[in-house]
């Protein structure tokens, strides 16, 4: 027990002896809770989770014996927690819209029944350790809930709970340890949100995330268990890009925490995603979704803290054996929290104000990305896909430059892209993936040996874009070659049949694999059926004047995943077109060359 010395805003120093730096504390007459970030001799430095109006020298304050930790159960999917892992589902019922000072309801409900089923095979007696499983719950219609003994707790089985409905506080087994201390587990635990749940080893990821996004899964792939960033300003439509990878990814989990941003925007998320339907189960994706949800007004260290929690919440569900996907929104405001608390303890800034440890506490959360064997023995994996929100589009900007060494995939947004309405807006040039490799095994055992070859040669064409325009805008297009020109076409028939993809567009907001390939296979032998025909010497006007051309770049609005055989029609019509083409320039040059013999 200690007291109250000084209060300063969110900063409260207290007399509070032999508590140790991150921990919590409770005090003054409404409970407020907070966390020690420092210690100066007998007095800790506590950041409130909580406004500290009211609150006097002198009242009293207690320490809770433990770190910032969060409740890991059932009950957590489909649910919307704050940065410090409150069920504001349940404050809105009971207390409004607005959180009220000092009230502290679980985060997992207490009453709520679960049917659990203990694990076949099983028995009184049996050697248990982290990671064994105990039972399952169905937390949902599509995710079956593995009940596991905490990391730590091994020993003898003594006790295990037959089949029935139980809450999450009920004990369903009794583990003694070698010094016979008995252990009771319950449906649920506890975690440090700080400290990464422990696993077997660390595997390689080979797998892509597929997203149905052409531009990512196609041209700058991600594999499950790997990391991304997702740069761009303001308007560059970072959370449609962040919707899409939740609501199409193959996935089994999807946690989406919400840093730091403003409330509208967050609004929107937490009122859109309930009304999606999983395109896997046509169930609602909230059955397989997570949100947590911080808002810019809430205090600092509950926005800093809440992408450790959404971290561990990720863990959790890797080592039951999901593969799970968590989109924080943004880091960059998590990295100002960081950079507000430095500020307040007097901690010497560096770049832009940043402390100085800002490049490894970035490199510590996406560190907890990757594929694993659990101590369970499954397989599980978390892809960390962060969001970075740089001062007018500035990339060189700390934050997103350490985020860019770190991360393996960068999906660049461009403001260009998105004011010309070219959606998602994902820059080819700024952009980049180091799982190409990885990943190119899979596709060409599943969809075509192909795939790299042709995303490499798209790439290629795409990257003349810049140059030949900056000629077109200085001389016109006329000062280009027959080749230039084509190059041009070329550019635009993957920029619109390829790159762009409608988010409400009920054909083209998913593209599978296959349909991928076959859009980019489509383009790419359009353009080089066309250079063939250059060189024969038919006219560039000739080309440009085919219809084919606008036909291709409407193809993926056309057939859905499942008219895979329209497009190879179509392949054949294009085909077709470009031989009559090329058979009427040769007989009008022979005709020609005759003609000029008879003179």
């Amino acid at each position: 027990m200690g007291k109250v010395v000084e209060v300063n805003g969110p900063l409260v120093t207290v007399d509070l002896a032999d508590v140790p730096t991150g921990e919590q504390v409770r005090m003054g007459s409404l409970d407020l809770v907070g966390e020690v970030i420092a210690r100066n001799g007998a007095h800790a430095l506590v950041q409130m989770y909580e406004p500290t109006e009211s609150l006097r020298p002198g009242e009293p304050v207690v320490a809770l014996g433990h770190p910032l930790s969060v409740e890991l159960g059932p009950g957590l999917l489909g649910n919307i927690f704050d940065g410090v892992q409150r069920p504001l589902l349940e404050h809105a019922q009971q207390h409004g819209d607005f959180i009220p000072r000092g009230v502290h309801i679980p985060s997992l409900n207490r009453s709520k029944l679960w049917h659990f089923e203990p694990q076949l095979g099983l028995k009184i007696g049996s050697h248990v350790e982290g990671g064994t499983i105990l039972g399952t719950v169905q937390e949902t219609q599509t995710i079956l809930h593995r009940i596991l003994v905490p990391p730590g707790k091994d020993g003898e089985l003594t006790e295990l709970a037959g089949a029935g409905d139980i809450t999450v506080d009920a004990v369903v087994a009794k583990v003694k340890d070698a010094k016979g201390n008995i252990s009771e587990l319950q449906l649920f635990h506890r975690w440090p949100v700080r400290i990464p749940r422990p696993y077997r080893n660390r595997d390689n990821a080979v797998e892509p995330l597929l997203t149905g996004q052409r531009i990512l899964d196609t041209f700058f792939p991600l594999v499950k268990g790997g990391r991304a960033a997702v740069p761009g300003p303001f308007g560059a439509g970072k959370t449609i890009v962040q919707q899409q990878i939740a609501r199409w990814s193959d996935a089994d989990i999807v946690i989406y925490v919400g840093c730091g941003e403003r409330g509208n925007e967050l609004v929107d998320i937490l009122e859109s995603f309930p009304k999606l339907t999983d395109p896997n189960t046509g169930r609602s994706l909230m059955e397989r979704t997570l949100l947590v949800a911080n808002t810019s007004n809430m205090p600092v260290v509950a926005r800093e803290a809440s992408i450790y929690v959404g971290a561990t919440l990720a863990e959790y569900y890797r080592d039951q054996g999901y593969d799970v996907v968590m989109v924080a929104d943004s880091t960059s405001r998590w990295a100002e929290a960081l950079r507000e608390v430095a500020g307040r303890l007097g901690q010497m800034p560096v770049e832009e104000g940043y402390p100085a440890y800002l490049a490894s506490r970035l490199a510590a959360f996406y560190e907890r990305a990757g594929r694993v064997t659990t101590l369970s023995g499954n397989s599980g994996s978390i892809t960390l896909i962060g969001a970075v929100s740089p001062p007018g589009g500035d990339f060189s900007e700390p934050v997103t430059s350490h985020t860019k060494e770190i991360t393996k995939t960068f999906w660049a947004l461009s403001k260009e892209l998105a004011d010309a309405r070219h959606y998602p807006a994902v820059d080819w040039v700024e952009s980049f993936s180091g799982y190409v490799a990885s990943c190119s095994g899979w596709w060409a055992e599943n969809v075509d040996p192909r795939w790299e070859s042709h995303r490499a040669t798209a790439l290629g064409i795409l990257s003349q874009a810049d140059e030949l325009a900056r000629i077109v805008n200085l001389v016109g297009p006329e000062a280009l070659s027959p080749q230039q020109r084509w190059a041009l076409e070329g550019v635009a028939l993957f920029k619109e049949g390829v790159l762009q993809q409608s988010a409400l567009d009920p054909v083209d907001s998913y593209c599978s694999p296959k349909k991928q390939f076959a859009l980019l296979d489509q383009m790419l032998a359009i353009y080089q059926d066309g250079l063939k025909l250059l060189e024969q010497g038919v006219p560039v006007q000739e080309l440009l004047r085919m219809p084919v051309l606008a036909q291709a770049q409407r193809l993926k609005s056309s057939y859905g995943n499942d008219k895979l055989d329209g497009l190879r029609e179509f392949a054949e019509k294009t085909r077709s077109e470009f031989h009559r083409v090329s058979d009427e320039y040769a007989q009008h040059g022979k005709a020609t060359t005759t003609d000029g013999d008879r003179t």
